[in-house]
């Protein structure tokens, strides 16, 4: 416990000394990484713990973009309070969404979330919304100037300002995961017929699952609209979505902390396949991509938790690799307590071990 205090404590510190030692520009930068980790955290909750596979996030971040750019010019509502409505709004439109994924699956589920990403920037730009929105001119903002009297530029109190905000999602996604209904969510992910078994409602678990995602990407939608200080359909194509999407995939879509080096990889490697080809920053990029992925097939967040747990002082593995381990569900009707061992993936559903290890068969 001393050592995980003490890194991050570490962490703490070495992710605040940038505002005073960076540019405006390079603090801009490292703000989006902070904006593109909490709508990669949302994937991950949907993607990589629940087994939901999603193309259309891009969408509930447009949306929660949308939110804080209206209540701001219209409204004359502070940037801080639009954070909540903004989780609001994109928590009802998630579990919408999540109604039909009751009955899609996999590639399915994917096509109806793309077509979710295609449909939205079209809407934003629609007459019937255009005195909202700004149609395809869009809506321009104020950067918030530092609070009390701070001795902070716009872009040194929003780089901290988002930070904070990101420590708490982090904070609030983690005991999730490592609670009950994280565990009700792997269990799905790994074996649905056999978590309906032990008593799991699959219904409110995956519309929930989805709403808190939703939410979760509306928030980094906000942050990002604060950041940049503009909104247009355009900025939210369904290219958004497909750059989300790469960024679990890079960090490993069942990592909370690979999402940061998911935000890393679609901020920072876009930039330098630029700089390596002038002519082909695209191929560069897809080479790296996949240079990535073939090194590092559960993402970077899954290699950094295996050497993790090489060292001594370590400890359990991580939390949500499903191919290591065992994903515990709890006995229906209980907070806590034993539950039942859940070898991942399942061969069979009628092989539990109970307990110990031993072989029961209902």
């Amino acid at each position: 416990m001393q050592n995980r205090a003490a890194v991050t404590i570490f962490v703490i510190l070495l992710l605040i000394v940038p505002t005073l030692a960076f540019s405006s520009y390079h603090l801009f930068q490292l703000t989006m990484v902070v904006v593109y980790a909490v709508a990669i955290l949302g994937m991950a909750i949907l993607v990589g713990f629940n087994g939901q596979i999603s193309l259309g996030h891009g969408a509930f971040y447009a949306i929660g973009a949308y939110t804080t750019a209206i209540l701001m010019s219209s409204w004359d509502v502070p940037y801080w309070a639009t954070l909540p409505v903004s989780a609001v709004i994109c928590a009802g439109f998630g579990f919408l969404i999540g109604l039909p994924a009751l009955r899609l699956a996999g590639h399915y589920l994917a096509l109806t979330t793309f077509a979710l990403a295609v449909a939205v920037p079209q809407v934003l730009k629609h007459k019937l919304f255009e005195d909202w929105t700004g149609g395809v001119q869009g809506l321009v903002i104020d950067k918030p100037d530092a609070p009390f009297g701070l001795p902070l530029s716009s872009d040194q109190f929003l780089y901290l300002f988002s930070l904070c905000v990101a420590v708490v999602m982090y904070i609030l996604a983690w005991n999730l995961v490592r609670g009950r209904i994280g565990r009700a969510m792997r269990a799905i992910r790994d074996q649905a017929t056999a978590a309906e078994a032990m008593g799991i409602n699959l219904a409110m678990v995956k519309t929930r699952t989805f709403a808190v995602s939703a939410m979760y990407t509306g928030v980094a939608g906000s942050l990002g609209a604060i950041a940049v200080a503009f909104v247009a359909p355009d900025s939210f194509s369904v290219f958004l979505s497909i750059t989300l999407f790469v960024g679990l995939c890079a960090g490993g879509a069942a990592s909370i902390g690979g999402t940061i080096v998911g935000a890393i990889f679609i901020e920072f490697v876009p930039n330098l396949a630029d700089q390596v080809s002038k002519a082909a920053p695209g191929a560069v990029y897809g080479v790296i991509l996949i240079a990535m992925l073939f090194l590092m097939p559960m993402g970077a967040g899954g290699f950094l938790a295996r050497m993790w747990r090489k060292l001594p002082w370590s400890g359990q593995s991580a939390i949500g690799q499903p191919p290591i381990g065992q994903t515990r569900i709890a006995a229906a009707g209980h907070d806590d307590g034993p539950g039942i061992d859940l070898p991942g993936p399942l061969a069979r559903a009628d092989r539990l071990p109970v307990g110990g290890g031993e072989q029961a068969k209902p």
